[in-house]
């Protein structure tokens, strides 16, 4: 088995001024492509190490980094002033891959929010991207929320928009697989609230995505648990039966919740989308 690398560090979000954030690059000796991977809402790029590692063993590089007010960047934990930061932070991740992959192939993949931040790039901010992958990707809740809490937060993203409320999540609601269950309710990076103004502008922005998928084109695979009890299932279904794609693939995982990466088949899960993106890339 060839040398893993990763690279671990900090850049200045150059961009727009924005705040330093953390990436790290994971890399086989002789790489075959590339991969920006944004992870989700209350989430870090260092949860999907083993991801990255078990990508890397396929010759997959993958560049990760941790979005503002996320993890190990700077910024005030779960807040945007608007949703197109988290592009300007997906744009940062981009100029990473670049810099690493050297002319590789490259695709594009988002988990969770993650999946809503690169879902909206493909399609304001196009790139020559092989591929579009998702893993439950956040354009509804699968919960309604009642109409007074979502009027209560308009109205605390206009005078208040720091305001953070229990997201109610834990480490049940991510995966089947105990340890990384208690380990995700004990990271101190994992915040357990969200914000107001982040409230408003996602759900505005998960509402374009679906008005505009059809927009999307690139190849695409979308991968979902049909237990999921965060992100719907079926807000994920409109949005690939809309997409423009003329290459895509649907990819349910029967009794999965949502951290499907998580699980405790995460690697058949894995070596599906590596093999996906390898076959691709060609």
């Amino acid at each position: 088995m060839s040398e893993i690398k990763v690279v671990e560090g900090r850049v200045a979000n150059r961009k727009t001024d924005g705040p330093e954030l953390r990436y790290r690059v994971t890399s086989p000796e002789s790489p075959k492509i590339g991969l920006a991977l944004v992870h989700g809402y209350a989430d870090h790029s260092a949860r999907y190490a083993h991801v990255a590692r078990h990508f890397a063993e396929r010759g997959v590089l993958t560049a990760a980094i941790d979005l503002r007010g996320h993890g190990e960047s700077a910024g005030h934990r779960g807040f945007c002033e608007r949703f197109d930061e988290f592009l300007d932070d997906a744009d940062e991740l981009f100029a990473i891959l670049d810099e690493r992959a050297k002319g590789l192939p490259c695709f594009v993949m988002g988990h969770s929010f993650g999946g809503l931040v690169v879902s909206r790039s493909v399609v304001l901010r196009p790139r020559p991207w092989r591929g579009l992958v998702l893993s439950a990707p956040f354009f509804g809740l699968k919960l309604e929320v009642p109409g007074i809490k979502v009027l209560a937060g308009k109205v605390a993203s206009v005078v208040y928009p720091r305001l953070g409320l229990p997201s109610g999540l834990a480490g049940r609601d991510m995966c089947h697989d105990e340890a990384r269950a208690k380990a995700y309710d004990a990271d101190p990076l994992v915040f357990k609230n969200a914000t107001a103004r982040w409230f408003v502008t996602t759900t505005e922005a998960q509402a374009a995505a679906i008005a505009e998928a059809s927009k999307v084109t690139l190849p695409l695979r979308l991968s979902f648990g049909d237990s999921d009890p965060v992100a719907s299932p079926l807000a994920g279904k409109r949005f690939f039966d809309g997409a423009g794609s003329k290459d895509k693939t649907w990819d349910e995982h029967k009794g999965l919740y949502h951290e499907i990466l998580n699980e405790p088949v995460w690697e058949t899960i894995a070596t599906g989308m590596a093999d996906w993106m390898l076959a691709h890339a060609e």
